[in-house]
């Protein structure tokens, strides 16, 4: 396992080698390949890991009984998932985690940093409510993009978002138009037919994830 990789990682951060090395072996990581549309994580499911993504695309996604999916979130390379889950053993899963990108994802067992007050453990305590902040912050994030009634309001919302954490009126999304529309809880008709009107109105220019706020 290439340490130095995991070093930049946000769980491993302020981490020394040693100190890496002695979490990989307490919290019994394992490593995984995924192939693309294949499922990690089922909703109805327990788990008592959580998951770090090493290279690839996964995401995290609710569908109901009737076959509606809501993306919560996309995850690149370094970010992490389930681990509220792995934190509460027994917890039912309420989403899937679904590989959009051929990945490999990092595994690890929290039950291994239980009973452990070394330096190692302490920081690692300290990455992981990191971790769980930004993700809170994410989902209160996407709770503004969807709570406008009008499309046009949950995408101006949304690229008003991205624009911001990105400083520019010119953005790059990182949804295609159907992972766009879940996200946005959206039909992908509707969302097409209304960045079509905003396009008309001189509200946005766009090519593919591309756009540009006038």
């Amino acid at each position: 396992m290439n340490t130095g990789v995991l070093a930049q990682s946000a769980l491993f951060q302020g981490m020394t080698e040693a100190e890496i090395h002695t979490a990989l072996d307490e919290l019994r990581v394992k490593n995984k390949a995924y192939e693309k549309g294949s499922v990690i994580l089922h909703a109805g499911e327990t788990t008592d890991r959580m998951g770090m993504v090493l290279s690839g695309r996964v995401t995290v996604e609710s569908t109901d009984v009737w076959g509606n999916r809501t993306i919560l979130s996309l995850l690149d390379a370094g970010q992490f998932f389930a681990e509220a889950y792995a934190l509460l053993p027994g917890e039912i899963l309420l989403v899937d985690v679904r590989v959009v990108e051929n990945c490999r994802i990092l595994f690890l067992s929290l039950s291994g940093i239980k009973g452990h007050s070394e330096p190692w453990a302490e920081k690692l305590l300290l990455n992981l409510l990191t971790v769980s902040a930004r993700k809170n912050l994410a989902l209160s994030g996407r709770s503004f993009h969807t709570s406008p009634k009008t499309v046009r309001g949950r995408v101006m919302a949304y690229l008003n978002t991205v624009s911001l954490q990105q400083h520019s009126r010119k953005l790059a999304i990182p949804f295609d138009r159907q992972q766009m529309a879940d996200y946005l809880n959206l039909d992908r008709t509707a969302l097409s037919k209304e960045l079509g009107k905003m396009r008309e109105l001189g509200l946005i220019a766009y090519r593919k994830n591309w756009f540009e706020i006038l």
